[in-house]
């Protein structure tokens, strides 16, 4: 199903920098983005791998994420708004756990696709 995201928020944002994590692992899986299309969208930064489901709201943009940390499931919400100087500020927060402002800047969709989260089983079936 696809959700009308208003044009100035549309589209692929690099996550730059946390308040609360370290930013130096924001990049562990590939660079870390947040896709706010209004279809498909996806999250990607440290060892999560989500799932979006975005919606316009007054003031931005809001959406809820499932995925996987590394292989453990977990699943949260978060918000956007556009600041005067063109960088998302937002907030992510883990359901039951940790929250923290981030900024992005906007970018251009990755070559590759951001994968899927993996399932708990996958870490049974990968061989080391």
């Amino acid at each position: 199903m696809s959700v009308l995201i208003p044009h100035e928020y549309e589209g692929w944002w690099r996550i730059t920098e946390t308040s609360q994590w370290m930013n130096e692992g924001l990049d562990q899986l590939g660079p870390a983005l947040l896709s706010l299309t209004g279809v498909e969208d996806r999250l990607r930064m440290h060892c999560l791998l989500a799932y979006v489901d975005c919606k316009p709201t007054a003031i931005g943009v809001s959406f809820t994420w499932r995925g996987a940390w590394e292989y453990d499931q977990v699943a949260g919400s978060g918000r956007v708004r556009l600041r005067r100087d063109g960088r998302l500020t937002g907030n992510i927060r883990i359901k039951d756990g940790d929250s923290s402002s981030f900024l992005a800047e906007r970018t251009s969709a990755p070559d590759e696709p951001i994968p899927a989260p993996p399932s708990y089983r996958d870490k049974w079936r990968r061989r080391w």
